[in-house]
């Protein structure tokens, strides 16, 4: 029989395994990882050690000795500590996965008394290896990295290669337009300032961000008074995370004139903004030795564009 007769979950009926596996599978997408970006991470011991600790956290893995053999969902509660053999005369790479051995369809493990589940060292790995080299069931978590004639393990040498199964995304916009001239800002003051009467855009960081995509169109953006040689950026937050600065080169003259010129850089978003209200704005300078001026008004227009998504941390 190629069709199952019950679809899950239909009352009165029973399900194999593998029928809730494949549910397990559609629900995540046929993807797989760790759940969220602290899931699973591998770190030094409080004290370093020849040991290495596997934080808390759930994942997905897929069967990958049949097809339709679906997903597993795996689950560490507490700190686990995984072994790591010391280096000889030579540098060695192992790879920590978190491996499942189902006697379905490999090995003889019995669920009701084995742990079908366990993390394993992948001994001699390439020193670049970020995905398990052969066929067996698993995720890979982290790479260690072994100088030779080591038996203690720090983080420096560790090598996260975790991902998230399906990362969340969060993109926000927000158009704006000052109600009025911002106070000039010249080519000749060499600093950073602010268009005072463009305000920027406070936004709320989700408690899951790792980064964030930073985007800000800037329209109509006024010069004036001589050549402008100088640059916009914008900064980010309480500690003033810099979104990348661009060029602005004009050599149009005294006469009054209108650009466009716009933003946008990738930045790794700090412990202490998830979860809270951070300001993003932008800023303008000039390069020493001109006198032109930049500035906006009401006839400018500001469109920003953030995107945040979640990664391993």
């Amino acid at each position: 029989m190629t069709l199952e007769p019950r679809p899950i979950l239909t009352d009165g009926a029973t399900h194999p395994a593998q029928q809730f596996r494949n549910l397990v599978s559609d629900l995540a997408r046929d993807n797989e990882g760790v759940t969220r970006g602290t899931d699973l991470k591998v770190t030094q011991l409080g004290t370093p050690g020849g040991s290495v600790q596997v934080s808390s956290g759930t994942g997905l893995v897929r069967g990958r000795y049949q097809a339709y053999q679906g997903t597993y969902a795996v689950m560490n509660v507490g700190s686990a500590n995984v072994d790591i053999a010391p280096t000889g005369g030579s540098p060695r790479s192992d790879m920590l996965i978190i491996r499942v051995e189902d006697r379905e369809y490999e090995g003889n493990i019995d669920p009701a008394t084995g742990q079908v589940n366990y993390f394993q060292i992948i001994s001699n790995v390439s020193s670049s290896a970020t995905t398990i080299p052969d066929g067996r069931t698993g995720i890979p978590l982290a790479r260690i990295d072994i100088p030779a004639s080591t038996s203690t393990i720090t983080d420096a040498y560790i090598k996260d290669i975790r991902q998230v199964a399906n990362p969340r995304r969060d993109r926000q916009m927000f158009p704006h337009s000052p109600a009025s001239a911002s106070t000039e800002i010249t080519g000749s003051a060499s600093s950073w300032g602010y268009f005072t009467t463009e305000a920027g855009w406070s936004l709320a960081v989700p408690a899951w961000a790792s980064r964030a995509l930073i985007r800000i169109d800037m329209y109509s953006v006024r010069l004036s008074t001589a050549n402008f040689y100088g640059a916009v950026r914008a900064v980010f937050g309480s500690s003033l995370l810099v979104v990348q600065a661009v060029s602005v080169d004009d050599n149009q003259g005294t006469a009054v004139r209108r650009i466009n010129v716009g933003v946008a850089d990738t930045i790794t978003i700090p412990d202490s903004y998830r979860g809270t209200t951070q300001l993003l704005r932008p800023q303008a300078a000039g390069y020493s030795g001109n006198a032109g001026r930049i500035s906006v008004d009401g006839s400018s227009t500001f469109v920003y564009e953030v995107e945040f998504y979640e990664g391993p941390r």
